[in-house]
This record gives C-alpha cells, structure tokens and sequence, in this order.
C-alpha cells in the first residue's frame, strides 16, 4: 500500500495563548488534515475557540 500524502495537524487558538486574562483556564485545539503536497505552509483557519466564546485564528502547531 502507498504512503498517503495527507497528514494529520493540529490547530491551536492564538488568542488563548497569548491572553492571561481569558474565561477559563485551557488552550482550544482542532484536529485535520490537510495534503502536504499542495499546502507545504502551516495552515490557519478561524474556528470557533469555546474559551474565548467566540471566532479566533488557529494555527497549526507541530
């Protein structure tokens, strides 16, 4: 069987990492995939953070 090109990556809520002062205590983190071929950047999307209770930026972590 071939190795895929897809992997898995994982996203984490900007806002949350860098604000002390937030609701509760945690990191938000999303798990996809994204093609290595076509994506070879880190990803970024907004995705709903439920410690912050609104939209953030996520980026991917290694």
């Amino acid at each position: 069987m071939a190795k895929g090109v897809r992997i898995v990556v994982t996203l984490e809520c900007t806002e949350c990492r860098t604000n002390p002062t937030k609701r509760s205590p945690g990191v938000s983190r999303y798990t996809t995939q994204k093609n290595r071929r076509n994506n070879s950047a880190r990803m970024e999307l907004k995705k709903f953070c439920p410690h912050c209770n609104k939209h953030t930026v996520h980026k991917e972590i290694k």
